[in-house]
């Protein structure tokens, strides 16, 4: 028996191979017999090309219908899946060639030019959005029959994903086919897929998210997904009536809200929303709720546990909370003395179970430093946890601002701020202070042209202890971000790093 995850979608393709697997608006319809015939193409190529078992493949593509298939390729034949953020530059993907070692690296015939003098001497081979490239070329010989699928140990390595805090080197996630495929078991237990559900795919597929809990899900179900090359608010809104669920970042929510199509009339066809990769705002929450009568299921994950915590699809789903720990998942908030903390305390946020990652490639001395003496991986993030258990997500530990010796918690503020009459959203940082150490300072968005940093400090008096609230206020079009939704703080602080340099200006 092995415990090759390919082997587990395989035994749920569905009955009739020629059912969908895909429908892509740009490049058609891909049955689960594409999927079995191209899947099979490309491990006969990885392989006559001296791939052997555990060698990295890495990928810097768009996304397509055969990058995902180039994706199960590589778990068939025990190869490592290395995703790259399509953004990355030259400079970037060089430490990744170096520090990975891929066997070959596929890009697009684009970004090809830019990333030759990156990859040293790793063969390269190209694959573009539209289908075409050296890789469909090379590998027209190969495929034509079934494979076997190579039997790994479910503790083998399936993939490699690069994540990066604010400071130090990216380090390479190690996720195994066990760790893989017991979270897509438990989320698609949890989230009630069953026969006839079709997924709405507008996420990238270089991150957990895309990649694994969307894809994973529909693999799982047998299912199809209608396969969007990227978000479009008024494509999805047309694609609505063909799915029936769609998982997304919290920008795509906020973005269908500003589309007047879109009604209750326009997702009736919808059972679940799920939202992730970033916090969910409660006024998004609401916002949502009032005008479609559907309550966004927000979720918990990262890249080294894949999901963590889910709000339940049966019962209460509060805006806030990211809901409880998945079945199989243990979750526990501690101190700074790595003792579990009473509930509705604030703490470090700490994970263990079989979705937890083997480590970061390469780094034990890191990965042996965010371990637990009893296997509890240290999030990062600081949380709450209720009598009953649901978690409450506070901010990052990093993004924790110590002004005068006292904690602060961007989040709380926030809260504030967005709830202040014509503010979008906030973003809460700690800068350098001559007498606190740190300051807090707000970046913020409006969507009333009229109100400026006296009026939001205004409304935070009697709404906030004083030294929470901030010294400074700064407006902006729009808060920076990262492909997947979430707000780069690190990119604030390098922006308004200098606001008080010249010494305090005030208390």
């Amino acid at each position: 028996m092995t415990g090759n995850l390919f082997a587990l979608f395989e035994s749920r393709f569905p009955a009739d191979r020629g059912a969908v697997f895909i429908d892509s608006p740009t490049r058609g319809v891909f049955s689960y017999a594409d999927l079995a015939a191209w899947s099979d193409r490309f491990a006969q190529f990885l392989r006559a090309g001296g791939a052997v078992p555990g060698d990295r493949i890495a990928v810097q593509v768009d996304k397509s219908p055969e990058a995902i298939f180039l994706y199960l390729a590589c778990l068939k034949a025990g190869l490592v899946y290395l995703p790259l953020n399509t953004g990355y530059e030259a400079a970037e993907v060089r430490y990744f060639v170096a520090d990975a070692e891929p066997r070959l690296f596929v890009t697009s015939d684009a970004a090809r030019p830019k990333i030759a003098g990156a990859v040293g001497g790793t063969p390269v081979h190209t694959l573009n959005a539209d289908g075409t490239g050296t890789l469909i070329d090379a590998s027209a010989g190969c495929g034509g029959g079934a494979s076997d699928i190579h039997p790994v140990a479910g503790r083998d390595l399936a993939s490699i994903i690069y994540t990066s805090g604010t400071t130090g080197k990216p380090k390479g996630a190690m996720l195994s086919h066990d760790n893989l495929s017991s979270n897509a078991l438990t989320l698609h237990d949890i989230w009630g897929f069953v026969p006839g559900d079709v997924l709405l795919h507008a996420l990238p597929i270089y991150h957990v998210h895309g990649l694994f809990v969307a894809t994973h899900c529909a693999l799982l179900n047998g299912s199809g997904m209608i396969f969007h090359d990227s978000f479009s608010a008024s494509e999805v809104i047309d694609a609505l009536s063909r799915a029936t669920v769609m998982m997304g970042v919290p920008t795509f929510y906020t973005r269908l809200l500003g589309e007047a199509r879109f009604t209750a009339a326009a997702c009736q066809d919808i059972r679940l929303f799920i939202s992730g990769s970033a916090p969910l705002l409660p006024e998004t929450f609401d916002a949502f709720q009032a005008r479609t009568g559907h309550t966004i299921l927000e979720r918990y994950g990262m890249t080294e546990a894949g999901m963590i915590a889910s709000n339940p699809l049966e019962g209460a789903r509060l805006a806030g909370t990211v809901g409880y720990a998945l079945s199989d998942v243990r979750v526990r908030v501690v101190g700074d003395d790595g003792r579990a903390l009473e509930p509705g305390a604030v703490g470090g946020l700490e994970v263990a179970g079989p979705n937890l990652f083997k480590g970061y490639w390469r780094m034990p001395e890191k990965t042996a430093e965010d371990m637990s003496s009893d296997g509890y991986f240290r999030t990062g993030d600081m949380a709450t946890m209720s009598d009953d258990g649901r978690v409450s997500l506070v901010g990052r530990a990093k993004d924790l601002i110590i002004s005068g010796g006292l904690n602060i918690y961007p989040k709380e503020i926030e809260a504030e701020i967005d709830a202040v009459p014509g503010v979008g959203e906030s973003a809460v940082i700690g800068v350098p202070h001559g007498d606190f150490g740190e300051a807090v300072v707000a970046v913020v968005t409006r969507v009333d042209a009229g109100i400026d940093e006296a009026a939001v400090l205004g409304a935070l008096d009697g709404r906030l202890a004083r030294f929470k609230r901030p010294k400074r206020v700064f407006f902006v079009d729009t808060l920076p971000r990262n492909a997947m939704g979430k707000v780069t703080k690190k990119t604030l602080r390098d922006t308004y790093g200098g606001t008080f340099s010249g010494g305090s200006t005030g208390a």
